[in-house]
């Protein structure tokens, strides 16, 4: 019966896998020393919404209400390994262990490329005009392993994952 309650949560935590439920736990647990990107904690006004395929329309971030000019904060400690434009827009991007890059955007950037920074550092300032913000501005907010986009607000709203025991019944 031993054997059997093992085979089952092996089988339960293969399935978990297979089906991404780890990946906000795997983001935060790996990245305990993160933090918002703005103090004091902001709004969440746009989801993070990964598209079912990588060339479709999603959001691949989250929009965060602020207002122009407010400091925005390396979320976590990192190389700055691009401050500039693209795309017209102002955009800092900070790697950190792991294989974890956060991107900021609007943001007038207060590091250049190379800079490393502690978590809570201020990289720059919001600028105005990230399109469709619903409040007077927005930070747009992302994270990236390598090549996979994940919810930034897994590295600060960590949610273990827990699993029930399995109670053997003996008749």
């Amino acid at each position: 019966m031993i054997l059997l309650n093992a085979l089952c949560l092996l089988g339960a935590l293969c399935l978990f896998n297979a089906l991404g439920l780890f990946a906000s736990a795997d983001a935060s647990a790996q990245n305990e020393g993160f933090g918002w990107p703005l103090t004091p904690r902001p709004h969440v006004v746009r989801a993070f919404d990964l598209p079912d395929e990588r060339w479709l329309p999603g959001h691949r971030g989250v929009d965060l209400a602020t207002e122009p000019g407010a400091a925005v904060l390396a979320a976590g400690d990192g190389v700055v390994v691009y401050a500039g434009l693209v795309a017209d827009k102002p955009v800092v991007s900070i790697e950190h262990p792991g294989g974890l890059r956060t991107t900021y955007e609007p943001v007038d950037a207060g590091v250049s490329a190379g800079d490393r920074v502690r978590r809570g550092q201020p990289i720059g300032t919001v600028a105005a005009g990230h399109p469709g913000c619903p409040t007077t501005a927005c930070l747009h907010w992302g994270l990236r392993r390598d090549r996979d986009y994940l919810d930034p607000t897994a590295l600060v709203n960590s949610r273990p994952v827990r699993l029930e025991p399995v109670v053997a019944t003996y008749r």
